[in-house]
């Protein structure tokens, strides 16, 4: 198969497939070649690009499967209240950005006082932190937030 890109005598371009050059030729003299938008039969074609694999490219890969999962009743609930856990420790709490994991150390070993703080912090760090014994908690995203 072979697809031409054709233009008519009114400059209306489009595509179409044949089985072979010959195949289009005999049907355009036959007038079975029309333009979609105006059906002259006045048809050619036009320059086009020849459609060839590469060979150097690397092959798609799509992206692995994500887990879902149908929500019920009670799910809807908890997603609820982890949407107003986040929202109360936003509203109720220090924003210390980057500089979370330095300034819970310094709350918790009395370098500065006692407050309720959130902010950023990469998975090792958290991990480090639990281990020296300091609570933290990672703020839940709810996927309807991210829309």
């Amino acid at each position: 198969m072979i697809k031409y890109a054709l233009a008519c005598e009114q400059a209306h371009d489009f595509e179409s497939w044949f089985p072979s050059s010959d195949a289009f030729e005999a049907q355009r003299k036959r007038g079975f070649v029309t333009c979609p938008y105006c059906n002259s039969a006045k048809v050619e074609k036009q320059i086009m690009a020849p459609s060839i694999a590469r060979t150097d490219k690397a092959p798609v890969v799509s992206p692995a499967p994500q887990p879902v999962a149908a929500l019920s009743d009670k799910e809807k609930e908890i997603r609820v209240a982890l949407r107003a856990l986040r929202e109360h420790v936003m509203q109720n709490a220090e924003n210390v950005g980057a500089g979370f994991a330095e300034e819970a150390r310094k709350m918790h070993y009395g370098e500065t006082d006692q407050r309720s703080i959130y902010g950023e912090t990469d998975l090792a760090e958290a991990k480090a932190l639990l281990e020296e014994g300091i609570d933290v908690l990672p703020l839940p995203v709810v996927p309807d937030d991210r829309n």
